[in-house]
């Protein structure tokens, strides 16, 4: 068990949380909600001992071990993927550590062999002798191919390293497990292979995350952050957004029978106060009025954006035609005779585990690259705005947030333009902040006004819900369930693909494509998913031995 005792956090005059208690149990996940900037990521660093409180302390049961999911991707570069992974158990690798300079000894003495004889001791009682395997079998799980697990960690790429960083928080079982995002860049097989790890998991996870359909899956409980304060439900994210809207509407009618009661009592009090015979009457009820009190309710601290793709024209019948289109890249061939055409109705969502190959695809159709064969053309009525994954030339300037969208603007208009970035919630002063330094959810919430203030009728968004918060995710779902024109977009948000896609394109490895008119869970209950998914399970199983 691991507990919050009057936790308080001031960061300069400001709380960040104030005589918080609660306390997280074995056997249950506990999923961290809140607004971007509530403290979410902060409150895990508290938990973990990274962060020391202001008051109040941390304690957890004697003799656990807490693991972490570390956020530094290069803190283990010159180390083995293998070796990483284990690290995960710190005790574990010390002594495989210890061990090993032992028996490279060439002047091995008594005292070494009594040393060494303790801790393989201690290794069995651990199960060290099951590491390797145990350590493969949770990176062959995310995806990470057994050619890889001693490869050096430096020569991995981003998503590959994620995966392994995760891998080493869950390693060795440990009886807390501390998670901050950890779905984040991980491919749709990955996380639901990580959810099933975690409804299977036996002890205490903490776990903050953006993925609605993920903390729905995996958490018996969730712990809400607003205003300073943390409010325990049982049950998962829907079931704490019906309590607490429950809890919010029980209070304002219970509020307003109040307010009737405070009106009757007072109508009564002005008209008899004055009357002789009635005056032990006003008298009680001014008494009852005293103990009325109106429950305090706050407004939440979240704060949802308005996004509304508009399109300034109507799409016609003939919208996107692929034929042939392959590509290659360092010497891998990621799009294989691609081709499809899409239609005036279509919201396709592209998934698979190849990300290069999803973005690859969408700069070719953007002309941003050429295809090594093949072609493409869009229909005459169609106009196109792009969300990229990789946003950074974007903002690499000194313009101001007003002047960037500005220049996008059809409408020269100071006025017109705040309106839109108003609706993302960049209010007041914001318009003058430099774009350079916003933080990763700003600059998204400025490259969805681009695409609002287009009036494009074809939207490509490669990744959207990267660095969003779960208010902006929902709003961001909404917009595009009832945007009228044409989508193509890849995302790892479950929820955001069952509900707004009407066609699945999944790239396989090697570059040939699947293309099913149909939602996402009934393409991945398919009969040919199963068959696929069986045949790379196959593989790997025999990869494996």
């Amino acid at each position: 068990m691991i507990s919050a005792n009057n936790v308080t956090l001031r960061i300069g005059k400001k709380a960040l949380f104030e005589d918080v208690n609660i306390k997280f149990t074995e056997g249950n996940c506990y999923g961290v909600i809140g607004a971007n900037g509530a403290g979410k990521s902060t409150f895990l660093k508290i938990l973990s001992g990274a962060l020391e409180t202001t008051n109040g302390d941390v304690s957890i049961t004697p003799g656990q071990r807490l693991s972490v999911l570390e956020q530094d991707h290069f803190k283990y570069d010159e180390y083995p993927v293998m070796d990483v992974v284990i690290m995960g158990n710190e005790r574990l690798y010390q002594i495989m550590k210890e061990k090993d300079a032992i028996y490279a000894k060439e002047d091995f003495t008594d005292e070494d062999g009594i040393r060494a004889s303790e801790l393989e001791g201690e290794f069995a009682e651990m199960d060290g002798w099951e590491a390797e395997s145990n350590a493969a079998m949770l990176l062959n799980g995310l995806g990470i191919d057994t050619s890889l697990h001693y490869t050096i960690m430096k020569d991995l790429n981003g998503n590959e390293k994620v995966k392994i960083l995760l891998a080493k928080a869950l390693f060795g079982n440990p009886d807390i497990l501390l998670l901050d995002e950890p779905t984040n860049h991980l491919d749709l097989d990955a996380i639901a292979w990580l959810e099933e790890f975690l409804i299977g998991f036996e002890n205490t996870v903490i776990v903050v995350s953006h993925d609605r359909y993920f903390l729905n899956k995996v958490c018996t409980h969730t712990a809400d952050i607003d205003y300073g304060k943390i409010q325990l439900y049982a049950g998962n994210y829907d079931f704490w957004y019906e309590s607490s809207q429950l809890l919010i509407k029980q209070m304002k009618e219970a509020n307003k029978k109040k307010e009737e009661k405070i009106k009757e009592l007072q109508e009564f009090i002005s008209r008899f106060s004055a009357n002789a015979s009635k005056s032990k009457q006003a008298t009680s009820r001014k008494r009852a009025l005293e103990k009325i009190e109106l429950d305090d309710i706050k407004p939440s601290s979240r704060k949802y954006p308005y996004i509304d793709f508009r399109p300034d024209r109507e799409i016609g019948n003939e919208v996107l035609t692929v034929e042939g289109i392959s590509k290659t890249v360092n010497g891998e061939k990621i799009l294989d005779n691609i081709s499809f055409i899409v239609g005036h109705n279509d919201k396709i969502a592209f998934v698979g585990g190849n990300e290069l190959a999803k973005t690859t695809l969408f700069q070719i159709l953007m002309g941003e690259l050429e295809p090594d064969e093949g072609t493409y053309k869009w229909g005459v009525t169609t106009s196109q705005a792009y969300f990229p994954k990789d946003s950074t030339a974007e903002f690499n300037n000194d313009y101001t947030i007003v002047d960037w969208l500005t220049g996008y603007s059809p409408v020269k208009d100071v006025t017109y333009v705040r309106g839109f970035l108003g609706r993302m919630l960049f209010a007041g002063d914001d318009g003058v902040k430099k774009v350079k330094v916003l933080s990763g959810g700003e600059k998204v919430r400025c490259l969805l006004s681009k695409m609002m203030i287009s009036g494009a009728n074809c939207l490509i968004l490669d990744e959207p819900t990267n660095h969003l918060d779960m208010e902006s995710i929902t709003a961001l779902n909404n917009g595009l369930i009832k945007f009228p024109g044409v989508a193509l977009f890849a995302c790892h948000d479950h929820q955001f693909v069952q509900t707004t896609a009407n066609r699945i394109m999944e790239i396989l490895p090697g570059g040939s494509l699947i293309d099913k008119i149909t939602t996402y869970d009934e393409y991945l209950a398919s009969d040919e998913m199963a068959r696929k998914r069986t045949i790379y399970t196959k593989q790997a199983e025999e990869d494996e031995n």
